[in-house]
């Protein structure tokens, strides 16, 4: 669960605007951490929205087919519904779709999730009303969060189950997240004097034949890989400098003839991460091991991936993804796929693995930092004992193992769920995407990779100060952006000289990256 704090908010608009334009992943995770939202109140925006529901009712009154409105769903589309029946249809959709399972989206994903389904119906051609519009608009603003179970979507037809819990919630029905705790949606709506909507014939289909969960999560998921990337090369700094490390292994004329821009942009951050006069090697080698010297190829791959996933993402999220889409203007129904979550698919897959390999890199790095044979003079495992008690103090011994138990489950999950497509609902839907499942594993690789940073960093911590008590390291040694760190991590943890549990303080430093509490670099 991402906690956004006073530095994640510090830019938040008073409110962010749908129907004016295409809205960035900022836009949605400033949504997910509190940000209010309005409608596009032009005329234009306003027009083009009753465009769209006045072709839809026009088309009802002539008797024209709809998929969705006047027929079944999916497999069903050859099933007339007869016209005295076709208003109660999108309740039916939104009922039968709730049966999700697993654990619930925390409240600030289901406000990602309103905010990537609003902005895919602001498109002005899923053929809904304004009044559904603002409803979003309303539950947005008042803090409501639909109740919306993880489990359920195979990415194609959309998210459908996921998106009935959103559907209900607008109509009253079910759950929502209000104040910390799980209300009926009705009693909420009581409280606030909120009426509930009735779904018009297409908006059952709208709402919940789309994209937006998986969007969601994935917006949220970009921008804690931003982060990672920033903290991690801070970590290997500090472990560098820990390590005795060569910095030449960072030098601008060495990267300048490898070009890939991201892996540059590490390799200048841990130059300026290690400007300082370096103290005396205590060791004869020339190369430093690989998780050392190749941390800006590793961190890089996930920094040079971020301008075509954020492409890929915020496509997805500026994009009309329901079926049919109703072009209003020209006045036609256009039946295809764009429900498909193939894109998403691909840039969680995608960046799961990327952020898997961080957590590799950091396991490896404080592999060497606790090991005696490696580490250039450090105390076994880090320990901070002396004297008579060292041989019963084992410092970081535990966390190491920890460490090395989060990279596995990491790793296990690269494995891509788009491979995994299952043909699904009478062979309708025989090719899906499993975007959301995808999105899911991404987040559950980046939790377990802030874990192995959380500790990576109290690690790389205890080891400059055992530097510094040991005489090998100076103050004027190290860079005054290490300097700055160091003391921000020490106000919230001491040296471990001996043994004590830790877990509170690696749940601390988890939520401290999580929350992204320090800045890193520009």
């Amino acid at each position: 669960m991402v906690i956004w704090n006073s530095n994640m908010t510090e830019n938040i608009r008073d409110s962010i605007c749908f129907g004016a334009g295409r809205l960035t992943i900022e836009d949605v995770t400033d949504i997910a951490g509190g940000a209010s939202v309005r409608l596009n109140d032009t005329a234009e925006f306003t027009s083009k929205i009753q465009r769209g529901t006045a072709f839809l009712e026009r088309l009802l009154e002539d008797e024209g087919v709809i998929y969705g409105v006047t027929t079944g769903y999916g497999d069903s589309c050859t099933v007339a519904i007869p016209t005295e029946l076709v208003d109660e249809l999108p309740l039916h959709l939104t009922r039968f779709h709730g049966c999700g399972l697993g654990d619930n989206l925390d409240h600030q994903q289901a406000r990602a999730v309103l905010a990537t389904r609003l902005c895919s119906l602001s498109q002005g051609v899923s053929g809904v009303s304004l009044e559904l519009l603002q409803q979003i608009v309303t539950l947005i603003n008042h803090d409501i969060a639909p109740r919306i179970p993880q489990e359920g979507s195979v990415g194609a037809s959309g998210d459908l189950t996921p998106l009935s819990y959103l559907a209900a919630s607008l109509i009253g029905e079910r759950e929502v997240i209000y104040k910390g705790e799980i209300k009926p949606t009705a009693d909420v709506y009581s409280q606030l004097g909120i009426s509930p909507i009735k779904l018009k014939p297409k908006e059952g289909l709208a709402l919940m034949n789309g994209t937006s969960v998986m969007t969601a999560l994935a917006c949220l998921a970009f921008k804690r890989a931003e982060y990672l990337a920033q903290i991690s090369t801070r970590i290997t700094a500090m472990v560098s400098v820990a390590m005795q490390g060569n910095d030449f292994h960072f030098d601008k004329a060495l990267f300048a003839v490898k070009p890939h821009p991201g892996q540059q942009q590490i390799a200048s951050w841990l130059r300026d991460d290690l400007q300082a006069n370096r103290p005396p090697r205590n060791s004869d080698r020339l190369q430093d091991r690989y998780s050392l010297r190749c941390a800006p190829h590793v961190i890089g791959t996930l920094q040079d991936s971020l301008p075509w996933l954020r492409q890929l993402i915020e496509n997805e999220l500026n994009s009309a993804n329901d079926n049919p889409i109703i072009d209003g203007d020209n006045e036609c129904v256009l039946h295809g796929g764009h429900f498909y979550g193939g894109h998403i698919a691909l840039a969680m897959d995608t960046l799961k693995t990327v952020i898997a390999n961080i957590a590799d890199l950091l396991d490896r790095q404080m592999a060497q930092l606790m090991d005696y044979k490696f580490n250039n003079g450090l105390p076994f495992n880090l320990t901070g004992s002396t004297g008579s008690r060292k041989p019963i103090n084992h410092g970081f011994k535990a966390v190491q193992i920890g460490i090395s138990a989060w990279t596995a489950e990491a790793l296990k999950h690269t494995m891509p769920a788009s491979v995994f497509s299952r043909s699904t609902e009478c062979h309708n839907q025989d090719k899906v995407s499993m975007g959301t499942i995808a999105s899911r594993d991404c987040l559950r690789v980046l939790e377990l990779t802030e874990q192995v940073a959380s500790a990576s960093l109290l690690a790389a911590t205890q080891a400059i100060e055992l530097r510094k008590r040991q005489g090998e390291l100076e103050q004027d040694q190290i860079s005054p952006a290490l300097q700055a760190m160091v003391k921000s991590v020490r106000k919230d943890f001491e040296v471990v000289n001996e043994d004590r549990p830790l877990e509170q303080e690696l749940r601390l430093f988890v939520g401290k990256i999580q929350q992204q509490n320090w800045k890193m670099y520009n």
